[in-house]
């Protein structure tokens, strides 16, 4: 049986492996084990938004933290795979929630920077690789996130693009393997991203319109997730049985037993 740091180290070889590292995000057991189980499957992240809407509230640190890690902590003890965990902007205490995080088992984590100021965004990505180290987990996969594109409003995409890369290079200066910059965003912008951080430290959200995700490898990106996108595909499909099922029909025949 692996250990906590031997899955964080395991985690960090799949981001800085040259292959595009895809994670396709969970909210509970079950989509944990299901995820898991499909050949190719190397790693699993959580969804913040999907795990609040599971309990019944609103994405944006709303759900209170204790919830937020027991469904987590569901996750990882549903699997043998590395889990890395979308946790918001650290509900209140960043280092605090990373170090609960780890004693689950958790190897790596999203952090908003939700645009605080750069020095105090930085001192809580330097917070969280401390309260990791302090934990025995050196090899922690921080994914420092900025919110620059997502509340880019209407400034100049060059100013925002600049905006990504200054916080982008800051977050990595205080020791962020891997740094996060979800929006829409062309190929242009993610090679300007991935020159300016280097090569396997840039990860992206996928988003309909986005470049293939052979396109993100062959620039270098490290990973890319899917967030809210997978449980939406779900509850999709779970709509659309519903209304086959108001026209007088019934169950596809393609559905799988996953459970």
């Amino acid at each position: 049986m692996t250990t906590t740091p031997d899955r964080a180290s395991a985690l960090l070889d799949l981001h800085r492996d040259p292959a595009l590292l895809t994670v396709v995000n969970v909210w509970d057991a079950i989509s944990a084990r299901v995820v898991a189980d499909v050949p190719g499957t190397r790693a699993l992240a959580t969804a913040s938004h999907s795990i609040a809407s599971m309990y019944g509230y609103e994405d944006g640190e709303h759900i209170p933290v204790d919830l937020m890690l027991e469904a987590v902590g569901r996750i990882v003890a549903a699997t043998d795979l590395p889990v890395t965990a979308d946790l918001e902007g650290g509900y209140g205490d960043p280092a605090e929630t990373v170090r609960r995080a780890i004693g689950l088992g958790v190897v790596g984590c999203n952090l908003e920077d939700q645009l605080r100021p750069l020095d105090e965004a930085v001192s809580r990505v330097e917070a969280v690789l401390a309260a990791a180290e302090a934990e025995g987990v050196p090899d922690f996969v921080l994914n420092a996130r900025t919110d620059v594109f997502l509340r880019a409003g209407d400034r100049d995409p060059a100013e925002v693009l600049d905006d990504a890369v200054r916080r982008c290079r800051a977050f990595l200066d205080a020791g962020a393997p891997v740094v996060f910059v979800p929006g829409f965003l062309d190929a242009e912008q993610v090679r300007t991203l991935v020159e300016a951080t280097g090569p396997q430290r840039l990860t992206l959200i996928a988003l309909p319109g986005h470049p293939s995700l052979a396109t993100l490898e062959e620039l270098g990106v490290a990973r890319v997730s899917f967030g809210p996108i997978s449980q939406n595909v779900a509850l999709t499909a779970l709509q659309e049985l519903v209304e086959e099922v108001h026209r007088g029909g019934t169950a596809p025949a393609t559905t799988r037993r996953l459970n």
